[in-house]
């Protein structure tokens, strides 16, 4: 059973479509990334499949189920990007509020808090903690009951970098135990290499959902070679043999398609000592969120 299936969902506010056809699917342990500008629907497909808002038009279905349904609900996880718990309770306390209403008495609360880096502060109001502390803790309800859909909106706010680095390890922990992982966020570098799959929001639209590779070779966008000249005086001889163009004293950058990369480094590699060095820079996921969204947000 996949975890999500979303066909042709259409939603309308004050006259304007705010989901216009939009299908998405999630299967077993598979990590998509939804992106899009702020106003572009994400949250709004959010709250649809968790049930919080109605559609109209399409269907969703949450592991077969209803959205907002009694198994739809016990099936979700949910992180959404400003965790809000009550002060005067300790964070095991939460968890433990939490556990017992996903039926999960016995959860070993003590091993979870551990695993997102709350055990030292476990016994602590949660008035005193950061908003890191409190959107770990917000992780730490998410793997109660081991979820077969989560979904993530901005899991990483708040966070620094060693946390955002086991967040993405608990992820992929999670995706590897079979649990489809839906994640909405503008950190692009962070998911380039942590999703499987790419899915891009424009205006309601659903413009872009596939591999980073396929979107790559969809987008046509160019690889970059940036070349390094050995001398000044070699960077002008560079530039004018294979069509770059010159950034600074001895750096070269040339653009080509991607069936074009290897005719240009056997030109570069004729050019001999003149040549210190090369990077190739294929499009990277700012780039194609930059083509199909129309711009960055």
């Amino acid at each position: 059973m996949t975890p999500l299936l979303c066909h042709d969902v259409f939603k309308r506010r004050s006259g304007t479509a705010v989901l216009d056809a939009v299908s998405l699917a999630v299967a077993p342990g598979a990590r998509v990334a939804l992106l899009g500008h702020n106003g572009a629907g994400k949250s709004t497909l959010i709250k649809a499949v968790l049930g919080l808002t109605g559609i109209d038009g399409g269907t969703i279905a949450v592991c077969g189920d209803a959205p907002g349904s009694g198994p739809a609900r016990r099936a979700v996880a949910y992180l959404p990007e400003a965790v809000a718990f009550q002060g005067a309770l300790t964070g095991r306390e939460v968890l433990a509020l939490f556990a017992g209403l996903a039926g999960e008495r016995r959860a070993d609360l003590g091993a979870l808090l551990d695993r997102v880096g709350l055990a030292a502060a476990a016994d602590r109001r949660i008035a005193t903690y950061s908003k890191g502390m409190r959107q770990r803790l917000g992780l730490a309800q998410v793997l109660l009951g081991r979820p077969r859909l989560a979904l993530l909106d901005e899991p990483t706010s708040g966070l620094d970098p060693v946390s955002r680095h086991d967040l993405y390890a608990i992820i992929d922990d999670l995706a590897a135990a079979g649990t489809a992982v839906l994640i909405a966020s503008h950190a692009l570098t962070e998911l380039e290499a942590r999703t499987d799959r790419i899915a891009i929001l424009r205006q309601g639209r659903m413009v872009a959902d596939d591999t980073l590779d396929a979107l790559a070779r969809a987008a046509g966008l160019p690889i970059v070679l940036r070349v390094r000249a050995a001398e000044t005086g070699a960077a002008d001889r560079i530039a004018a043999e294979t069509g770059g163009a010159r950034i600074n004293g001895t750096s070269i950058e040339i653009r080509c398609a991607a069936e074009g990369k290897m005719r240009a480094l056997h030109r570069l590699s004729g050019l001999g000592p003149a040549v210190a060095d090369i990077d190739i820079a294929p499009p990277g996921l700012e780039d194609l969120y930059r083509h199909f969204s129309g711009g960055m947000s």
